[in-house]
């Protein structure tokens, strides 16, 4: 089932999600809800926060930057309760978009290198590193679990100069091929 991506504006996005545990109501019916929505949406990751639920979990399947990136080739994971351990290198710019901000594109700085702790959805431990795309995908999912949203990365000037399409997002007044729920607009698209 696809659910609604709600965007930028409406709070669940700016709140820290609450872990889980392996009892989790329907747990797997919602992630394949997620992968389902995320596929519809043209994305790369989705956290569970951006379909409405305030919870620690994320997926990602960054196969469409394997071109680009080899390492994204078969990358698929889920994380529940994730914890970032450690973030390693220099820090490098990339342009970033999420699918709670449609249309909004900005170049925002991670560094390269992460070790993370996290659950999968069989509730196995992991401990793992990842670099490059993959960790940049991670960490991006991972902020919205922790209420961070990609444009709390940008300088308050880039900020200033973005208001108006932050505005025109969380008003619904944006082209979009994908089910959302506007902050400032009662009606679903």
């Amino acid at each position: 089932m696809i659910l609604p991506i709600v965007s930028y504006g409406n709070a669940v996005l700016k709140t820290v999600a609450k872990e889980i545990d392996k009892d989790y109501p329907n747990l797997s019916e919602l992630i394949d809800n997620m992968f389902e929505t995320m596929y519809t949406a043209s994305g790369v990751g989705l956290a569970a926060p951006q379909v409405g639920i305030s919870i620690r979990l994320f997926i990602v399947d960054a196969s469409d930057f394997k071109k680009e990136y080899p390492d994204s080739e078969d990358f698929k994971k889920v994380f529940i309760n994730p914890k970032i351990i450690e973030e390693s290198g220099e820090a490098w710019l990339f342009n970033e978009g999420c699918l709670s901000f449609p249309t909004l594109r900005e170049d925002v700085k991670r560094k390269p290198n992460i070790k993370i702790e996290y659950y999968d959805e069989s509730f196995a431990f992991h401990s793992e590193e990842f670099s490059g795309m993959n960790a940049r995908i991670i960490q991006h999912e991972y902020d919205h679990v922790n209420g961070i949203v990609f444009v709390d990365r940008l300088s308050q000037l880039k900020k200033q100069l973005i208001k108006r399409k932050l505005n025109n997002i969380a008003n619904g007044d944006v082209e979009i091929h994908y089910k959302m729920k506007f902050a400032n607009k009662k009606k679903k698209q």
